[in-house]
This record gives structure tokens, C-alpha cells and sequence, in this order.
């Protein structure tokens, strides 16, 4: 595997016994033949992208397009078609770079926040600027809100004729309102399967494709996520090998001792869009029927200064999985000769990955002399392959959790609500128009 997986500090801290975690672990069984059988039926996408090469050339197609011929990249979405890419491209070689041909700078437009659309329109210069739009159902109202705003501006900045040479949208095959807008103003629409669920699709069109136009190597991507799959597949009748069926195990097993909070803590900026992109992933397949734990997303080193008084000296109710890539030696060294007081005298000549290092040390030590449940993900490095086998790992974990919990992973009911309101909202605060505002389709 692209990392390893120690569960130790987390069984001895809470007390969990090899007993408490063989039952689960014989439900595991059954849950692990479902997704081969799944997989073999290629009945959920998600398990098969992996080791699909039937797309790549059209995704290193497209991202090389928007790569070669722009110098800045809009993706709008949210949610799944938002945080699995956000997450892939902060793996950029450089994301403080200025935006250039063959290495754009790539904005995500991920929320209606109508500040952030102003300073954007005014800022970017839309003849160099490519346009991603991503929506699975092809009618979800901020991005066909955020949509009709950008074709709006390219028409009277451009001409209308721009949005056919700048633009791609992803959409699934229905007559659906995006679909429609993509028709009309000639973009080229790629598909996107109808099964393949937001929150499971960033090895997909929706994340390769921002990836590609990143510059990173997507086939990596796959590489380091098959080898999560064939991780848990070839341990089916001994899932207590496979590191995403014991953290499923896991995670119920401390659920059942009260510790209904699990936090995401890695050790690296290239992972503060991961964290994002779990917290959906977890709460949203997971949270259902009163069960479910709450995810948190925290940052090393950032929150040690922000949260890790609560962590020890809180509620003892959360469960920690902390991502420490290996830092030491690494990045501009610390000039001895600056290091006047001896009360610093430690930091001399010390490299600052050195220092990252010792702060990974540090809160793990804390947390277990806190006696709080923690489990340790290290990597050598932060790259495509060992992030394509993270994501495809907590894939894997949160639906063997959801077996182990009993509730669908795959749907979000409780979500459409806030959708019927907001629409409701906004069909009886209508502005006077000229012509009528047309029925947003559900998503």
C-alpha cells in the first residue's frame, strides 16, 4: 500500500479488545462479497474507476486542453463535483504560481457568495479564462445560478460565440437543464454516470479532469486507488488485513463506547482540501436514521493551536486519525547563526520539515498519554499514487461502516429540504422581470 495503517495507540487508549472487533469484522465478511459482487457487475461505479482505463484519454484529452490554451481555469460546482477536484489539484506543483498558458491557475466556484462572484468577474480575464461547469443532475440551483452568470458575462465581454470555444460541462445523460444550456450555446458536454453518486466520483471525469489541467499524472491517481481495492478484495475472508475494513471496525467499535466524533487531522497543507472532501464523504453517507458520527476536519500543525486543548481536555467522546507524511530533512534550513537565545537553542540548523516532524510526534504522543483513541496514517510523500489510495480508502471505509451500521451509503434524503425551501424562497421573492424566471429543475 501507499501508506501504512497503526491502529495500536487506538485499541490501547479506549480499551478496545480483539473480541470487541471480531464481530464486526465477521459482518465485514459479508459486507466485502456485496461490493466483489458489485464490482464484478460494475453495479457501483465507484469500485470500478480504479482500474478503468476506457476514459483516460478523453480526461488527459480535455485537462491538456484547458492546460495548453488558458491561463486560468473556472470549475463550477459543489459539493461532489467541487471537493474531490479541489482536493486533487492541491497537489499542484506550485499553487502560488501566477496562472499561465500550459499552467493555469484553477478556480473552484463552489458557493453562491455573491462578493466572491463580483471580485472574481472583475479580476479575471475571461479571453484567457477556460470554463469546467460540473453538476450530475444538471439542475442543482447554484450552479445553474453561477452558470447563467458566467454566459452572461462571456456574451458582452466576448461574444456568445466564446462559450463554445472556452467551455466543457460534465452532466449525466438526461434532458436536464444544464444539458440544455450546453445544447443551446454549443459546449461540449462529457458524460457522467447516472450511478456514480457527487460525493464518489473524484476518480472520475469530475476530479481527473481539473487534476490533468493541474499537470498531474492521473493515471497515477488510479494506480495508488486500485491498489486500496485489491487491498480489501484480496483480504475478503480476512478482512482484519485490509486497513479500510479495519477502520470501519474500528470506528463502530469505539462508536459503541461513545465516541461519536472522528476527526481527520493530516500533517500537510497539499491535505486541507482532503479533510473537506471527507467531511462530506462521512457525514453524507453516514448520517442517517439517528446513526452516524460527526466528522471534523482539523489541520497539523494549524489546530494544535486551536483545537488540541479541547481534543485532551474535552469531552473524551472523538476518535483521531492523523495523516503524517515524512517531513524530516526536508524544506529550507534554519540559520544557526540567526538563533541568538538559548531558549530557541533547539530549532538551531534544524530544517523545517524537522520541525513538522517534531509536532507530528508531539500531538501523537499527547493524545495518547491523553488516553484519547488514535489511529496513524503515514506516507513517504504526498503524490498522486498515495492520494489516489487515500481517497479510494476512505471510500471503502465508509461504506463498510455504513453496512456495519445498517444505513444506505449511497443517498442523501434528508438533503432535499433545504433544496424545496430555498426554491420556495426564491419563487416568492421573485424580482419583477421582463420575461418569467423559468422552473429550476430538482436535482
Amino acid at each position: 500500500m501507499a501508506f501504512t495503517h497503526d491502529i495500536a495507540p487506538a485499541k490501547t487508549t479506549a480499551g478496545i479488545t480483539d473480541s470487541d472487533l471480531a464481530s464486526h469484522f465477521a459482518a465485514l465478511k459479508i459486507g466485502i462479497a456485496t461490493l466483489a459482487d458489485w464490482r464484478k457487475n460494475r453495479t457501483l461505479p465507484m469500485l470500478n474507476l480504479a482500474e478503468d482505463e476506457t476514459d483516460l484519454a478523453e480526461i488527459e484529452e480535455v485537462g491538456g486542453w484547458f492546460r495548453k490554451n488558458f491561463s486560468t481555469l473556472l470549475v463550477v460546482g459543489t459539493g461532489g463535483s467541487s471537493l474531490g477536484g479541489q482536493t486533487l489539484v492541491a497537489l499542484k506543483e506550485n499553487t502560488f504560481a501566477a496562472g499561465k498558458l500550459g499552467a493555469p491557475r484553477i478556480f473552484f466556484l463552489d458557493n453562491v457568495d455573491p462578493v466572491t462572484m463580483d471580485m472574481l468577474l472583475s479580476t479575471v480575464d475571461l479571453s484567457q479564462t477556460g470554463v469546467l461547469v460540473i453538476s450530475k443532475s444538471g439542475g442543482t440551483a447554484e450552479i445553474i445560478a453561477q452558470t447563467l452568470v458566467l454566459v452572461s458575462v462571456f456574451k458582452e465581454k466576448l461574444g456568445e460565440e466564446s462559450i463554445a470555444k472556452q467551455w466543457v460541462s460534465i452532466t449525466e445523460p438526461t434532458d436536464n437543464p444544464l444539458r440544455r444550456l450546453s445544447t443551446r450555446y454549443k459546449i461540449r458536454t462529457l458524460e457522467h454516470d447516472p450511478k456514480l453518486g457527487g460525493r464518489f466520483s473524484v476518480l472520475s471525469r469530475v476530479g481527473l479532469i481539473p487534476a490533468a489541467a493541474a499537470g498531474l499524472d492521473v493515471r497515477k491517481i488510479r494506480k495508488g486507488a486500485a491498489k486500496a481495492i485489491r487491498e480489501l478484495l484480496d483480504n475478503a475472508d480476512a478482512p482484519e488485513k485490509a486497513a479500510s475494513a479495519i477502520g470501519a471496525a474500528l470506528h463502530v467499535a469505539l462508536l459503541e463506547k461513545g465516541r461519536d466524533i472522528a476527526v481527520l487531522m493530516p500533517y500537510s497543507d497539499r491535505l486541507a482540501y482532503f479533510g473537506m472532501w471527507f467531511r462530506q464523504l462521512w457525514a453524507e453517507s453516514l448520517g442517517k436514521d439517528g446513526k452516524g458520527t460527526t466528522p471534523i476536519r482539523a489541520m497539523g500543525t494549524v489546530d494544535q493551536h486551536s483545537q488540541l486543548q479541547l481534543y485532551l481536555d474535552g469531552p473524551q467522546d472523538k476518535f483521531f486519525t492523523l495523516i503524517l507524511p515524512e517531513t524530516a530533512g526536508q524544506g529550507p534550513r534554519i540559520d544557526a547563526a540567526l538563533v541568538q537565545e538559548e531558549s530557541l537553542a533547539y530549532i538551531r540548523d534544524q530544517r523545517i520539515g524537522d520541525v513538522m516532524a517534531a509536532y507530528q510526534h508531539g500531538t501523537t504522543q499527547s493524545l495518547v498519554e491523553g488516553k484519547c483513541p488514535v489511529r496513524v496514517l503515514r506516507v513517504k510523500d504526498v503524490n498522486e499514487e498515495s492520494l489516489g489510495a487515500l481517497l479510494q480508502h476512505f471510500m471503502l471505509e465508509t461504506v463498510l461502516t455504513a453496512h456495519l451500521l445498517g444505513v444506505n451509503a449511497y443517498d442523501q434524503p434528508a438533503v432535499e429540504g433545504s433544496k424545496i425551501f430555498a426554491r420556495e424562497y426564491l419563487s416568492s421573492h421573485a424580482p419583477a422581470a421582463e420575461h418569467p424566471v423559468p422552473h429550476m429543475a430538482r436535482s
